[in-house]
């Protein structure tokens, strides 16, 4: 059987990315998140089908995640990823695009709309990284995993707010995603205790960000245990042109499990830029 997690494969600098390309249309560029055995499938499995309807959807399983090529001594940095990023538009031939970032994705999307400006049309940061704040002991979990179906469990069950979402069978996927040869490897590798060094690594300088001009939709669940919802808040206050929607009874996977609402919330915003919405 076919695993709906590998998609195309582009070369992008020195190895090679996988990447999902669904859908005709004004192109936006899906990050994900940071947790154990993620993958851009993972995280974008129900809301890409729906927006690929109106638009071009392009989600790539970032450096060190997925089923994108591992290099050997590879920097896991936001320099390389924000540099992953912009080869992947140019091997697409992609001038400029609208960027949605999950939690660790949303800092990069940040990172990407600071230091490349113009390849940014809107932006969509959901439950995102990016700002100073104290390590949440739900994201020190995430960050610490080791590979057991008990702690895959115990994670989701940090990740959602209704635990009828985390079943033993998707928590069984998710553990046996990351137990695939070089995933946790590669994980282990990149958020080393102590762990409040990479939330602040993941940070944009504020002058940077209140310098922002571009139309920002920011989107976090009021119940999420990983990333609070102050990152929101303090985004929502130096961002100029933001506005930001809070889901109740949400945890940090909006996109999961409000995914009807997410989509049709993310297409009315970009469809403002298209014109299709006054």
């Amino acid at each position: 059987m076919s695993n709906p997690e590998i998609a195309n494969s582009i070369r992008t600098g020195a190895f090679h990315t996988n990447v999902h390309d669904l859908g005709e249309g004004a192109p936006v560029l899906f990050i994900h998140g940071s947790g154990p055995g993620v993958s851009a499938w993972a995280n974008w499995r129900l809301v890409l089908p729906v927006l690929a309807q109106t638009r071009r959807v392009i989600a790539p399983d970032m450096a060190g995640f997925g089923f994108t090529e591992r290099v050997p001594g590879a920097a896991y940095t936001m320099d390389a990823w924000v540099q992953q990023a912009l080869d992947l538009l140019d091997a697409l031939d992609i001038e400029r695009a609208d960027v949605v970032g999950n939690s660790f994705g949303g800092a990069l999307a940040l990172a990407l709309a600071i230091r490349a400006p113009h390849r940014v049309r809107r932006l969509v940061l959901m439950g995102s990284v990016g700002v100073p704040f104290a390590i949440t002991p739900g994201l020190d979990a995430v960050w610490g995993y080791t590979p057991s179906f008990a702690n895959m469990r115990r994670i989701m069950d940090v990740f959602a707010f209704d635990r009828a979402l985390v079943t033993d069978e998707l928590a069984q996927l998710r553990y046996e995603a990351s137990m695939r040869p070089g995933f946790q490897e590669t994980f282990g590798a990149m958020f080393p205790a102590p762990r409040q060094r990479w939330v602040d690594a993941m940070a944009s300088p504020e002058a940077a960000i209140r310098a922002l001009p571009h139309e920002t939709l920011l989107i976090h669940g009021r119940e999420d245990q990983v990333i609070p919802l102050a990152t929101s808040l303090t985004l929502s206050q130096w961002i100029p042109r933001s506005q930001l929607h809070v889901f109740g009874r949400c945890g940090h996977w909006t996109q999961i499990e409000h995914s009807a609402r997410f989509a049709r919330l993310v297409g009315d915003f970009l469809n403002e830029a298209d014109g299709l919405i006054d």
